[in-house]
């Protein structure tokens, strides 16, 4: 496979896993990297390889890029994307896909437009513990899913929101817990569960006063199926505990992955201590499995950089998709369906009452 010529726009934290895991794929070819600074920029670049721009449409005009990958705080994502689009580049862009459905409208209908692909990252989906969770399903298993939930017991300090002039103001975070920690998840709940057609939830500021934000959100969820749904979401237990997606299915099994354990990772700050694990496996026949898959993954995680390797594999799949003219596992309309869940929580904790989908955009 010839490699496609990639650029990458935001030189955070964020930007510089993406730019690692670049780094490890042979489908890539990083020509350019793009900052609100011109210095930063250029370090960037001299870490990670391209020519460093400070204005998107220069580097989108000057540096032959395919695709682009677009890492900027998250109400910042749609215009370099819709740029992008519009020009005829293929875009992957980091969790979550917008801060707001009229940005990924926005985005959508540009790539739309242009025939070009739109994804959004969601590397969690290449798990182990949580393919093997979705092949359960699939294949029947549990009958049909019937309950799922998310539950998430998690942290985020002081220095953490100092940490970068964005964080934890609606403005420039778009949102909280929601927005920021949950989106993984979310699209996981979904992808096991499938489409949603109502939402109840609230959300609140249970501990940290000095962010204008939810730290702590929860909700019922009507599935499209017939199948309920869970969330509790939180960053307000010391320090971080766990993070699990849980599936009841209709025949009385069910199937759990703890996609996040032990020490809380901050993107760019803190590596991933423990590997993701099934933490629950009733399929009748199969329970003996979880201490299999569990020394398994443990094993494998071991042998791996697990932040890289599973955007890697994300990354992968995207560019692969661009050569092979097909659809990435995680397409722009997976990318958008998440920030609808969130947008329905939020409307539903301002009108006091459930919230039907599809939202209406104004």
């Amino acid at each position: 496979m010839k490699p496609v010529r990639t650029a990458l726009i935001g030189c955070g934290k964020v930007g510089g896993l993406h730019a690692a895991a670049l780094a490890t794929c042979p489908e890539s070819d990083l020509v350019a990297v793009c900052d609100s600074s011109l210095e930063r920029a250029g370090m960037f670049a001299g870490r990670y390889g391209g020519r460093a721009f400070r204005d998107v449409s220069q580097m989108i005009q000057e540096s032959g890029a395919e695709a682009i990958f677009v890492c900027t705080p998250h109400p910042l994502h749609a215009e370099p994307a819709v740029l992008a689009a519009e020009a005829g580049l293929h875009v992957m862009v980091e969790k979550p896909m917008a801060a707001s459905l009229s940005d990924c409208d926005a985005m959508l209908r540009a790539a739309t437009k242009s025939g070009v692909i739109l994804s959004v990252m969601s590397q969690r989906r290449f798990y182990e513990p949580v393919r093997r969770m979705k092949a359960a399903i699939e294949a029947g298993k549990i009958g049909r899913p019937v309950l799922g939930v998310f539950l998430m017991f998690s942290w985020r300090d002081q220095a953490y929101y100092e940490s970068d002039p964005w964080r934890g103001k609606w403005e420039t975070e778009g949102g909280g817990v929601l927005v920021n920690q949950s989106p993984h998840q979310l699209d996981l709940l979904r992808w096991f569960m499938g489409d949603v057609e109502e939402i109840s939830g609230r959300w609140a500021n249970l501990n940290h006063p000095y962010i204008e934000v939810d730290d702590t959100a929860v909700a019922t969820v009507k599935f499209r199926s017939g199948g309920l749904g869970s969330i509790v979401t939180s960053l307000s237990q010391k320090p971080g505990l766990f993070t699990k997606v849980h599936v009841h299915g209709s025949n009385g099994a069910s199937v759990g992955v703890e996609t996040d354990r032990g020490a809380t990772f901050i993107a760019g700050v803190s590596k991933i201590a423990e590997p993701p694990l099934n933490d629950l496996w009733t399929i009748s026949g199969e329970e003996h499995l979880l201490s299999e898959f569990q020394a398994g993954d443990r094993a494998w995680f071991q042998s791996i950089d697990p932040i890289a390797h599973y955007h890697s594999l994300q990354i992968q799949d995207f560019l692969q998709a661009i050569r092979a003219g097909r659809a990435p596992l995680v397409t722009g309309e997976d990318g958008r369906a998440v920030v609808e869940m969130f947008s329905a929580i939020y409307e539903s904790n301002r009108s006091r009452g459930s919230v039907s989908l599809p939202l209406r955009v104004t």
